[in-house]
């Protein structure tokens, strides 16, 4: 047997035998609490309530999230453009302020159209 085959499989054997060893002593050596409020469901600060799955949701939170993978995803394009800046020449200059145009009259209409604004 290979000397570096011999070192993986002995590798991940001690992974596999010690990961679920470590997790065992740590569940009996570990602190514990056992606070009433340590089991209750917590969403961003805030205490769930219990309602049904087909009350209303705010849509505000879906538009203002795709707004923002829309702009986020288009900013991407500015990073390999600015790596290879030099090699495009003047033409890729021009070319990426009509794309921040573009991207700075869609940010205006959005903001125009009331979209951002929470009422």
């Amino acid at each position: 047997m290979d000397d570096s085959l011999l070192l993986a499989s002995l590798l991940v054997t001690a992974l596999v035998v010690l990961l679920p060893l470590l997790f065992h002593l740590t569940k009996y050596l570990g602190v514990s609490s056992d606070n009433v409020r340590k089991g209750e469901t917590v969403e961003g600060g805030i205490r769930a309530t219990h309602k049904s799955a087909f009350d209303t949701f705010n849509v505000r939170f879906f538009i203002v999230g795709i707004i923002f993978l829309i702009f986020d995803v288009e900013v991407l394009f500015m990073f390999p453009w600015a790596l290879n800046l030099r090699d495009f020449g003047l033409f890729a200059v021009v070319e990426m302020f009509v794309f921040l145009l573009l991207l700075v009259g869609g940010l205006v209409y959005v903001y125009k159209s009331g979209v951002l604004k929470w009422r």
